[in-house]
């Protein structure tokens, strides 16, 4: 675990450098706020389509030949998509390299296969909650570092970004052991490696059933908030790379302590169905809270106070991971990754066009925040869900 947690931070602290950077980058480049919305939008959608069609094949070509070579690979490919970003003179290369990323981001899957390789059954919800805090921790330096950078030059946070991954690669060559034995790897099939088939036969363990959709749905929420997070705040607070790189900051370090520090506890205390049903329910009235908020600093304590919202994510995970075949766990994993790309095509298609429409009001009018009050409503229904399948599943054993 330490090796792949060093792989995940290094890789999560790039992107983390160019997230509050990049909706700003796109400005540069448009002559309006709804403009720069609606290209904003489209660089994320494109980026979530690779990740869509890449993430099963290479979760299926690490089952067929391991972790290792697909996640340098990964790390190369991510190394060039910052650096076309650095250099893009127009949308259009900026276009291109966020094809490249989706494809090279798709390794986060072979990364949570790796986890699951080296840990036992009892232990994977921890070791999902480590990868978990990597990437908090990824989030917790990268924007304060995108940020600060970004006030200087728009372009610099990508040139640092891109240095992060090359030497990840770098590291991962001398270092990263290998996770799958030779006797645990699966043939490589074209039917495997599709998204498509890969989320049937996710959907087909009866032990998971509902579970595929409420994953989807709090995805989709997650991914609203994420992709008009720095568009909000600037619209409604005029927050520029600085002061959003803080509050990512702010994110990234609630995360990295709940999952990191604290989700050992919490499972003892709660297991996984009660404290996942527990972070949706909050995670649904901190939504609501952030759309309503009239003040910066309002935003630092909703984050906060939601701090249960981080653990249900490696909690739901858990569950489904300990429901499929170990020999199964690199398409699992791919296919859980298909929904976090096919979310990171549907998120922008439907919360960058709101948030293009409301961008002309008064920043005080309780409309700019409507991207959010969607996003309670999608992990409100998504906790209904999770509550009426674990009751049946509840009931279902008590009559076994």
């Amino acid at each position: 675990m330490p090796f792949i947690l060093v792989v995940v931070f290094i890789d999560v602290l790039g992107i983390g450098i160019a997230l509050p950077v990049l909706p700003m980058l796109v400005g540069e480049y448009t002559a309006s706020r709804e403009l720069q919305t609606y290209w904003y939008g489209a660089l994320v959608v494109v980026y979530g389509l690779m990740q869509f069609f890449c993430a099963p094949l290479l979760g299926a070509l690490s089952d067929r030949f391991g972790r290792r070579p697909l996640l340098l690979w990964s790390l190369l490919g991510l190394g060039l998509h910052f650096l076309l970003l650095a250099l893009a003179p127009s949308l259009a290369l900026m276009f291109v390299a966020r094809v490249v990323g989706g494809a090279a981001g798709a390794s986060f899957s072979v990364a949570n296969a790796y986890a699951s390789d080296v840990s036992t059954t009892d232990q994977r919800a921890k070791s999902f909650g480590l990868v978990g805090a990597a990437f908090g921790l990824g989030f917790i330096f990268g924007p304060v570092i995108g940020g600060l950078l970004g006030s200087v030059n728009l372009h610099l946070p990508f040139y640092a970004a891109a240095s992060l991954s090359l030497v990840n690669a770098a590291y991962g060559f001398f270092i990263l052991p290998e996770s799958l034995p030779s006797d645990r790897r699966a043939p490589f099939s074209l039917a495997r490696a599709n998204p498509f088939s890969a989320l049937l036969t996710l959907a087909r363990h009866r032990e998971i059933g509902n579970l595929v959709i409420v994953f989807a749905l709090v995805v989709l929420a997650q991914l609203m908030l994420q992709t008009t997070w720095v568009l909000f705040t600037h619209f409604r607070f005029g927050w520029g790379t600085r002061e959003n790189g803080f509050a990512l900051f702010c994110v990234g370090l609630v995360a990295a302590v709940v999952q990191g520090g604290l989700l050992g506890t919490l499972l003892r205390r709660f297991g996984n169905v009660r404290l996942a049903l527990a972070g949706l329910a909050t995670g649904t009235v901190a939504y609501v809270l952030y759309g309503l908020a009239q003040q910066g600093w309002m935003m630092y304590a909703i984050i906060l106070a939601n701090f249960l919202s981080f653990a249900a994510g490696p909690a739901l995970q858990a569950v489904v991971s300990n429901a499929v075949d170990p020999r199964e766990q690199g398409v699992t994993m791919g296919a859980l990754n298909s929904i976090n790309s096919i979310m990171f095509v549907v998120a922008p298609l439907i919360g960058t066009p709101l948030l293009a429409g409301v961008s002309q009001l008064p920043p005080e009018d309780w409309r700019v925040g409507i991207t959010f009050f969607v996003s309670a409503l999608l992990q409100g229904v998504a906790f209904w869900l999770a509550r009426r399948h674990f009751a049946g599943a509840a009931v279902a054993r008590a009559v076994q």
